[in-house]
């Protein structure tokens, strides 16, 4: 054991969990099931809801056979050629040279951080609005954490209003949930695959 090399990954949950194929539950590794996922992403929206911002962290141990620590040589440089899509699997490259573990982690948990905006931003957000400037936050947060802080803020004013929130927990229409709503949170995967389209 004490010659083992260990992978730690640590990031937004939906690119982690992604990465998953099984979950840390009492010590014990185990299949990251469709049960446990839906457990881990309920606590992930709650924390969310919060305002708090969630990360996930996963871990590999690299056996010794093949991750010598004086010998092998880790591409360093080359990781994005096969360690970038999340779809993939470790057998899909295990056999490149350089390559690590990069996927069928073991999720070892989240972590909700409480990070407050800083005071009088809402002050600041209602005195742009009074004179005329339309306010919009670009945040590297999950969505459900963006809205949240945008309520705080009074940058989305009302989050009932919000436009995903009254499609996807209301169940109005596309087009009837646009007609109403007041505020939208746009993730920025979904502005990166407009911008390519």
């Amino acid at each position: 054991m004490g010659d083992e090399l260990c992978v730690f990954m640590k990031g937004a949950p939906e690119k982690i969990l992604k990465r998953c194929s099984k979950i840390l539950v009492g010590n014990q590794e185990v299949d990251f099931t469709d049960e446990l996922r839906k457990e881990i992403g309920d606590a992930q929206a709650s924390f969310g809801n919060l305002g708090e911002r969630v990360l996930a962290f996963a871990k590999r141990s690299l056996p010794a056979s093949k991750f010598n620590k004086g010998s092998y040589k880790f591409d360093i440089k080359g990781w994005k050629s096969w360690g970038l899509n999340p779809e993939s699997q470790y057998s899909d490259y295990e056999n490149q040279d350089g390559t690590w573990p990069m996927h069928n982690l073991t999720l070892v948990g989240v972590v909700s951080l409480n990070d407050p905006p800083r005071l009088k931003v809402d002050l600041s957000v209602n005195k742009c609005r009074s004179a005329g400037i339309k306010v919009i936050m670009v945040t590297g947060d999950q969505p459900a954490t963006a809205g949240a802080i945008a309520n705080k803020v009074n940058i989305l004013k009302h989050p009932k209003k919000e436009f995903n929130y009254m499609h996807k927990e209301l169940g109005l229409s596309e087009e009837d949930a646009w007609a109403q709503s007041t505020g939208v949170v746009v993730h920025g995967d979904l502005l990166a695959k407009k911008h390519l389209e």
